[in-house]
């Protein structure tokens, strides 16, 4: 949601911001609305007041003995009773109507967020590690995940249909591995995040308040009682702090969390149908955080880093880009993607998000922090992978495959792997 005074003082910077995302002209429709509203409201209010005036002299009449005046003075009461509903009535559809048009609109971007239409505009910041030359023709995660028969694509579509698939043996444990080792590096003292377990059930007020609905409602798995499967943590932490207001000294509020994320994959048929880039189904370690507006940006730049810091402890290639404006997510000012290179397809693929929300959640969820007596202000939010867990491992056996096709793991994993060095 926005603040609609701020559309009424400055409705230029928001329809400039807007086209950079790819829109027409949003304001005029906005505040022509916003006027029917507040001309309602004032209409209602003189009628409450006129209503008021004649209530009280209606008394005086009956003390007089004026009937008449007594009886006109009910027709002025009722009359005005009649406005103050019809003009009821019309406040609260006009407000639904604004408030569904302002939930449809995507966030602002920054001013500075490079522009363009799609994922072709966005700008490589940097590229870390240097992909591996090998002596042999580099095999695709899924074939040597068969190979090795601990990754059962098969077995899981009799049970489940496409875009499942089932780990076993060394790849599950390297699975259940890559979380915990994500997990202990974001909870530690260097990132200092607090691990949380929260629900993997929301209700729609809760994806509302993130910004999955009501937009992206068909890429949702929803259940016969009202609850939706989350598709992302960012949804259950980010809500942890919905109509609350935080102190000041609370704040900024770092918080991760290991969980599975189910995503309908509504807007991607045929992208990525085989193996294990983009499923129904995969785990994923979430990093989200509350700041004063006046530090996320900062906030931003760190939780970059703290996600960058996986794969370089994985010893894993990867590159940073800022998203443009066309390839920006619904909720997001901006964005930093983190690829990881993948050999088999010779090219980088996202393993990571990392957006600064500015206050666009907090808004819908009513966060706040107390910056002053009777002065409660909205938070920003952001959130990010940290990362993902399927796509981290899919980046292993491409980049530490050998030509036999055992994997060899990096050293970080080890310890994980209860000494294993190489699944085989």
């Amino acid at each position: 949601m926005f603040d609609i005074k701020a559309i009424r003082e400055t409705p230029e910077v928001f329809d400039a911001l807007w086209a950079k995302r790819g829109l027409e002209p949003q304001t005029k429709r906005i505040l022509d609305q916003d006027a029917l509203i507040r001309q309602a409201m004032q209409v209602m209010q003189e009628a409450e007041a006129a209503r008021n005036k004649s209530s009280k002299l209606i008394g005086q009449a009956m003390a007089k003995g004026d009937k008449d005046e007594a009886e006109r003075l009910k027709n002025e009461v009722l009359g005005a009773k009649n406005v103050i509903a019809a003009m009821s009535t019309q406040i609260e559809g006009e407000k639904a109507q604004l408030d569904a048009r302002l939930a449809s609109l995507p966030n602002l971007p920054f001013a500075d967020v490079p522009e363009g239409e799609d994922e072709n505009a966005n700008v490589e910041l940097r590229k870390v590690g240097s992909p591996r030359t090998f002596d042999f023709e580099p095999q695709a995660h899924d074939d040597l995940g068969v190979a090795l028969g601990m990754m059962d694509f098969e077995t899981a579509a009799k049970m489940s249909g496409s875009r499942f698939v089932v780990l076993s043996g060394l790849l599950s444990r390297l699975d259940r591995a890559l979380s915990a080792f994500m997990l202990d590096l974001q909870t530690g003292e260097h990132h200092g995040y607090v691990e949380h377990t929260p629900p993997l059930l929301v209700r729609s007020d809760a994806l509302f308040g993130t910004g999955q609905l009501p937009k992206f409602e068909e890429d949702l798995y929803k259940t016969t009682v009202e609850h939706y499967l989350i598709p992302t943590a960012e949804v259950s932490l980010t809500n942890i702090v919905r109509e609350s207001i935080l102190d000041l000294d609370s704040l900024p509020r770092r918080m991760t969390a290991h969980t599975p994320c189910f995503r309908s994959e509504a807007g991607s048929a045929g992208r990525d149908t085989k193996g294990m880039i983009r499923q129904h189904q995969f785990n994923k370690v979430e990093l989200v955080a509350i700041t004063h507006p006046d530090e996320s940006e900062s906030e931003h730049l760190r939780m970059l880093g703290c996600a960058e810091d996986v794969l370089k402890r994985l010893d894993l290639p990867y590159r940073v880009v800022e998203l443009c404006t066309g390839d920006l997510g619904f909720g997001a000012r901006r964005t930093f993607d983190i690829e990881v290179w993948l050999p088999s397809q010779k090219t980088y693929r996202e393993i990571s998000s990392i957006s600064n929300c500015g206050d666009f959640q907090a808004r819908r969820m009513n966060a706040r922090y107390k910056h002053a007596e009777k002065d409660n202000r909205f938070v920003h939010t952001l959130n990010g992978s940290g990362l993902a867990v399927g796509r981290t491992l899919v980046a292993i056996l491409e980049n530490c495959q050998n030509a036999d096709g055992s994997i060899t793991l990096p050293d970080a994993l080890i310890p994980y792997m209860g000494g294993v060095e190489t699944i085989a």
